[in-house]
């Protein structure tokens, strides 16, 4: 693991996406609420707050942190059947949270998939990336 003792404790923040694409049915099947495991969005919101706090037990030499706010959001995007998903991450502590952030992402989609497997085993996952970061000694970064 990396030392970050040293490291100053930051009000950090990072923020990840990504999204889920699928059959036009599938998407119809999570907005209305029919899908035969249950709430698609509200359990997949679940397993990636859970996912955010289990970032250290997943990613070997992942420092633990003492998450302060883990949001994940979903927007359905009936233009492209998929459904976007975002993570917003928080911690006050030496290092950063874009994994807990990105692992928020992953964990869900793939509740989602595994929710709706049985529908559409064609899902793809696609555009996890990291979008914007703040805090530490090297500030505030989002992609352009």
């Amino acid at each position: 693991m990396v030392d970050v003792a040293a490291k100053a404790a930051t009000h950090r923040i990072a923020v990840a996406e990504g999204r889920i694409i699928m059959l036009p049915a599938t998407l119809a099947l999570i907005a209305s609420g029919s899908a035969k495991k249950g709430d698609v969005l509200g359990i997949a919101r679940i397993a990636g707050i859970m996912a955010a706090k289990k970032t250290s037990d997943l990613i070997p030499l992942c420092h633990p942190l003492a998450l302060t706010r883990v949001a994940v959001d979903f927007e359905l995007l009936a233009s492209e059947n998929a459904v976007q998903c975002r993570a917003t991450v928080e911690t006050v502590g030496p290092t950063g949270v874009e994994m807990e952030a990105l692992t928020a992402v992953q964990i869900a989609l793939l509740t989602i998939y595994d929710m709706c497997k049985a529908a559409d085993r064609g899902m793809t996952m696609t555009g996890v990336r990291v979008l914007e970061k703040h805090g530490g000694k090297s500030g505030s970064w989002q992609i352009t």
